[in-house]
Protein backbone atom coordinates (compact mmCIF):
# COMPACT_ATOMS: atom_id res chain seq x y z
CA UNK A 1 0.00 0.00 0.00
CA UNK A 2 2.81 2.39 0.87
CA UNK A 3 4.49 2.04 -2.52
CA UNK A 4 1.21 2.73 -4.35
CA UNK A 5 0.84 6.01 -2.43
CA UNK A 6 4.46 6.90 -3.19
CA UNK A 7 4.03 6.26 -6.91
CA UNK A 8 0.75 8.20 -6.98
CA UNK A 9 2.34 11.24 -5.36
CA UNK A 10 5.40 10.97 -7.60
CA UNK A 11 3.08 11.16 -10.62
CA UNK A 12 1.15 14.07 -9.07
CA UNK A 13 4.37 16.02 -8.36
CA UNK A 14 5.61 15.33 -11.90
CA UNK A 15 2.31 16.54 -13.38
CA UNK A 16 2.35 19.73 -11.32
CA UNK A 17 5.95 20.35 -12.30
CA UNK A 18 5.30 19.77 -16.00
CA UNK A 19 1.97 21.57 -16.33
CA UNK A 20 2.62 24.20 -13.65
CA UNK A 21 6.22 25.26 -13.96
CA UNK A 22 6.23 25.01 -17.75
CA UNK A 23 3.83 27.93 -18.17
CA UNK A 24 5.69 29.90 -15.51
CA UNK A 25 9.01 29.53 -17.29
CA UNK A 26 7.96 29.57 -20.93
CA UNK A 27 4.67 31.51 -21.09
CA UNK A 28 4.16 34.41 -23.47
CA UNK A 29 2.11 36.36 -20.91
CA UNK A 30 3.13 39.27 -18.76
CA UNK A 31 5.26 39.00 -15.65
CA UNK A 32 2.15 39.48 -13.50
CA UNK A 33 0.47 36.45 -15.10
CA UNK A 34 3.59 34.38 -14.51
CA UNK A 35 3.72 35.39 -10.85
CA UNK A 36 0.06 34.54 -10.32
CA UNK A 37 0.62 31.14 -11.90
CA UNK A 38 3.72 30.64 -9.76
CA UNK A 39 1.78 31.41 -6.58
CA UNK A 40 -0.88 28.84 -7.51
CA UNK A 41 1.77 26.24 -8.34
CA UNK A 42 3.48 26.78 -4.98
CA UNK A 43 0.11 26.47 -3.21
CA UNK A 44 -0.54 23.19 -5.04
CA UNK A 45 2.91 21.89 -3.99
CA UNK A 46 2.20 22.81 -0.37
CA UNK A 47 -1.23 21.13 -0.42
CA UNK A 48 0.23 17.99 -2.02
CA UNK A 49 3.01 17.84 0.55
CA UNK A 50 0.64 18.30 3.49
CA UNK A 51 -1.69 15.66 2.05
CA UNK A 52 1.21 13.24 1.64
CA UNK A 53 2.35 13.81 5.23
CA UNK A 54 -1.22 13.31 6.51
CA UNK A 55 -1.74 10.10 4.51
CA UNK A 56 1.60 8.63 5.56
CA UNK A 57 0.83 9.33 9.22
CA UNK A 58 -2.66 7.84 8.87
CA UNK A 59 -1.45 4.58 7.29
CA UNK A 60 1.70 4.18 9.38
CA UNK A 61 1.76 0.71 10.88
Amino acid sequence: MKWIISILFLVLYAAVTFFGLGPVLFADGSDAERMITLVFVIIIYIVLTLLLIWIRKKYRT
